[in-house]
Formats: structure tokens, sequence, C-alpha cells
């Protein structure tokens, strides 16, 4: 078996990081079998290497290896793609073609963006693994393929499982072996030399000399953390190597071409679940205050008609004083005193039409009238709710989804309100 250096020099690799020795080192091990491979890790780590070591020291390098990557291939295609459709299958099907598990028998297949498959082409996907067996979209025959899987993606697959993104079972039998690619940030004795080697093919590509970096420089560049890991530090290489006539790159220049370090420092993670849950209590207390408020509103009424009857009982006024310690709370100035709600109560009554009842109405009209009010309030905050739902609707042209968000209430509420109203 090849040495792990050998490996690095065949495929220009730059690197002597423990973690990044240790993930080619179990590429080599697990490449003789016909075991599937996970290959996880962020965006732009170098991910696509592995399958090619895996392929190239294995049985199967004399046979074919295709790369699909399956976050670039629309979902309605995607399954056509790999498995091949019959003519006719669906709307532009004029013949029949081959998907890459029929051309790749017997080779390797790398499946880059492995989490972003529709959990239709999962469930295929999962037949292939286990038994080695697919159809052909608008096929009913069985074909037999004999591939090696190798598969990568750089999210987080048991987030993915969690919300029913990615099949539990499917990940499992991809993930016989795992191998992960550290990021950038974790390699800092391979980022110097990493960028001197892009550099220097640059210099090459271009006809031009090789910049250099000055010693603020290379502390600037290992201070950075790299989100784009190599994918970023190449093309921030190849930007400085075309643009800079001065070959040596000073601090100040280097980080002319580095995006706000403070932006990436510090990723701040949102929990959406928390979110919601926040906004659901805060609506909950707000709720409860405005029933709180009716039902004072309630208490005052009750205490007003005690008021306008005129009986000057004992129990009465013990009744009256005990609701006006409810409303106005227990702070002794607070409380208004006999003296002056006999004062209010000899003003001259304001005229305002259809709205107060006379005081010469009868008890009974005047409770009616009470209710008529709370009726009338009612009817009230029903149409402002009317109208706020509909002016929602307008503005969001319509979108259910989108007028609930700004609502505040669930979309399936917004639903049932506006089954309810008739909008």
């Amino acid at each position: 078996m090849e040495s792990v250096q050998a490996i690095k020099q065949r495929f220009e690799l730059i690197g002597n990081n423990p973690k990044f020795n240790r993930a080619l080192e179990k590429a080599m091990q697990v490449a003789p079998t016909d075991i599937s491979v996970l290959v996880t890790g962020e965006s732009g780590v170098g991910k696509e290497s592995i399958p090619k070591i895996i392929h190239s020291l294995s049985h199967r390098k004399h046979a074919k290896y295709i790369a699909v990557n399956c976050g670039a291939i629309p979902e309605g295609t995607i399954d056509s793609e790999l498995f091949g459709h019959e003519k006719g299958a669906f709307t532009g099907a004029t013949q029949t073609r081959s998907g890459y598990f029929e051309v790749a028998d017997g080779g390797t297949i790398f499946l880059d963006e492995v989490g972003e498959l529709p959990l239709t082409t999962q469930v295929r996907l999962l037949r292939v693994l286990e038994n080695g067996e697919f159809l052909k979209v608008g096929s009913s025959q069985v074909q037999k393929t004999d591939v090696r899987i190798v598969a990568a993606t750089n999210i987080q697959m048991f987030e993915a499982i969690k919300k029913e993104k990615f099949r539990e079972d499917l990940y499992y039998r991809l993930s016989t072996v795992e191998i992960n690619i550290p990021p950038l940030r974790e390699r800092q004795g391979d980022i110097h030399l990493l960028f001197r080697k892009f550099a220097s093919d640059f210099g090459q590509k271009y006809k031009m000399p090789t910049v250099r970096l000055s010693e603020e420089a290379i502390q600037l560049l290992l201070k950075h953390r790299w989100p784009g890991n190599i994918r970023q530090l190449r093309n921030i290489a190849e930007q400085i190597s075309v643009l800079e006539e001065n070959r040596e790159i000073s601090a100040a220049t280097l980080h002319s071409y580095l995006p706000n370090m403070a932006s990436t420092n510090l990723p701040a993670i949102v929990n959406s679940k928390e979110k919601e849950s926040d906004f659901s209590n805060e609506r909950e207390i707000l709720y409860k205050v405005l029933f709180d408020m009716k039902s004072d509103l309630n208490d005052l009424k009750k205490l007003t008609m005690e008021l306008l009857k005129g009986d000057n009982s004992k129990k009465v006024q013990e009744e009256n004083e005990t609701l006006i310690r409810k409303i106005y709370g227990d702070e002794k100035e607070a409380v208004p005193t006999e003296e002056t709600v006999t004062e209010v109560l000899s003003l001259p009554e304001p005229v305002v039409e259809n709205m107060a009842p006379s005081r010469t109405q009868p008890v009974e009209d005047r409770y009616h009238f009470a209710e008529e009010i709370e009726e009338e309030e009612t009817l009230s905050l029903q149409e402002k709710e009317i109208e706020l739902i509909r002016k929602s609707l307008e503005r969001n042209r319509g979108k259910r989804k989108a007028a609930a968000a700004e609502l505040g209430i669930s979309e399936r509420t917004l639903y049932r309100k506006i089954k309810q109203y008739d909008l």
C-alpha cells in the first residue's frame, strides 16, 4: 500500500495536520473494500479528493468514476439523471436514457451534497445500497447494478434527520465508514503552505512572478477564520496574484482582500423554537391583560349601576367599597370617598345622543342598555379583527402564510378566521 506522503504527492494535497492525515489514512484503508463511505466537512475543505483516492486504490480503478452534484440537479429530473428513464415516461422523454447507476456499473459513483436529495430519490437510493436494484423512471423492469457509492455532505446529518429532511436508515447505510475533513481554521500549520502552493501555481499560469507575504501578512493570514476554507484561500491567492503589481504583499494589502473578520469570529445560532415559544408566551400575557381589563370594566359598570340606583343601605355601601377597592387598589388616596361620589352624581348630565340612558329610566332599562354597550364593543372588536386580517392579506397579496406571520397567529388559525368571516 502507498504511504500517506505518496498519496499527497499523487493527488497534489498539501498539509501535515494530524486530523487531515488521519482522514487520508482511513480513505486508504477502506479503498480495497466495497464499503459505502460518507465524507463530511464544511464547504470548501476539499471533500472531493477522498472519493478519487478511494476509487484509484480500489479494484474498480479501471472502471468508470462518476461525480454527481446532487444539489445542482433540479428535483424533477434527478431520478432520471441517476436511474435513467424510458421513452415517453414524461414530457420531453423522446428516447430511452441510461442513468448514472447503469453507466457506472462496476465502477464508483460520488454523490456530492447527498443531503440535498429529495425524499423520494432517497428511497430509490436506499434500494440500490441494500440489494443493487433500481427501476428506470417509467419502467417496471428491475435492473441490477454493481457500483461503489461514496457520498459527501456539508450539512449536519442528525439535524436533517430530526427535521425529517433525510432518512435515518439511508444515513446509516451510507455512513458505514465516515471520514471527516477538518476545516482550515483547525489546520493553522497548513494555511501558509497552501497559500504558497496556490501563489506558485497562479504565477506559472499567468506567467507572472510568484507573490510573497511579509511576516505581518503571514500572521494576519493565520488569524483569519476562513469560513470558505481552502476554496476561499485559493480565490484570494488568485486575486492577489493577478491584481497586485508589487509582488511583496504587506498586511495592509492582504487585509483589503479579506472580508470583515468581526462578522466571522462570533457566529450566532438562533433557536427558532425558542423564538416561537417566547412570542407565544408574550401573546398569552397580552391576552391575560386584556381579559383582566375587560373584567375590571364589567366591575366598574356594575358599581355604576349600583350607585345610580341610589340605594344608600349599609350592605350596598359595603359592596360598593369592595368593588371600588378591587378596581382602584388598596391605596387609601386612590379610593373615591362617599362625598366625591355624591358630588360626581350631582353634576349636570352631559348631552350625548343615543349614548347614555336617562336617570329617569327604570333600573331594568339601564341594565339592558349596559348589555347593548357590551355587545357593541364586542362587535367593534370583531370588525377591527376583520379589518386587520383583510389589510394583512392585501398587503401580502393573499399569501396566508406571510399574513399569519405578520398577524402573529398560526396559518391554521388564520384559515379558520377567513372561513368564519367569509373573507
